[in-house]
């Protein structure tokens, strides 16, 4: 290898690394169970604003669809549980929304509503953390917490075994889409 080629490989590290730590204009998280019926909208919300931005759907530990928007860097993960390791992805971000069913939501119906740090939103720890929780965390060890919202969509069915969203949930998918994308470019 000569200089000039290192030279190059380095600046390609350095222009990736890079990449890798520019702040994220949103971070928008689809959470829930693909088993459990109308508990899956968050990821199939998710899924679909990833086809909306030109991305591959995926469910898995650490999908990594970002999309450089008009407004910024937007990156969409669908994912099964929320986790402690989302802390690092919530401290690179301006605004993070969240979207998940709700069981205290008329079904079908839509709601927004903004979240903020909760040291007292605890969780089991050994299953599923809350969102205000998860931002706590991010408050205390990088001593800021990103702009947060939670958007979340009325279900009627969560049983175990059932993959597909009632006909309620399947109303709430558009509208909650049209909820996420007025917060990531809310001019």
């Amino acid at each position: 290898m000569n200089i000039g080629q290192a030279t190059v490989e380095s600046a390609q590290q350095q222009q990736e690394q890079q990449t890798e730590a520019r702040p994220l204009r949103a971070l928008v998280i689809g959470y829930g169970s693909p088993i459990r019926g109308d508990d899956a909208l968050g990821p199939l919300v998710a899924d679909r604003l990833q086809e909306h931005f030109g991305k591959q759907p995926q469910l898995s530990a650490q999908p990594r669809a970002q999309t450089e928007t008009p407004t910024g860097a937007v990156e969409v993960q669908a994912r099964h549980i929320l986790t402690a390791e989302l802390v690092d992805d919530l401290a690179r971000t301006e605004r993070v929304i969240f979207v998940d069913a709700a069981i205290d939501t008329p079904p079908g119906q839509v709601r927004r509503r903004r979240l903020s740090p909760d040291r007292t939103a605890l969780s089991t720890m050994a299953h599923f953390h809350d969102p205000r929780e998860l931002l706590a965390w991010c408050e205390a060890l990088y001593q800021r917490a990103p702009e947060a919202w939670l958007v979340s969509g009325g279900g009627a069915e969560w049983g175990y075994a059932c993959y597909a969203l009632s006909e309620t949930a399947q109303q709430a998918l558009e509208p909650m889409i049209a909820e996420v994308m007025s917060l990531i470019d809310p001019t």
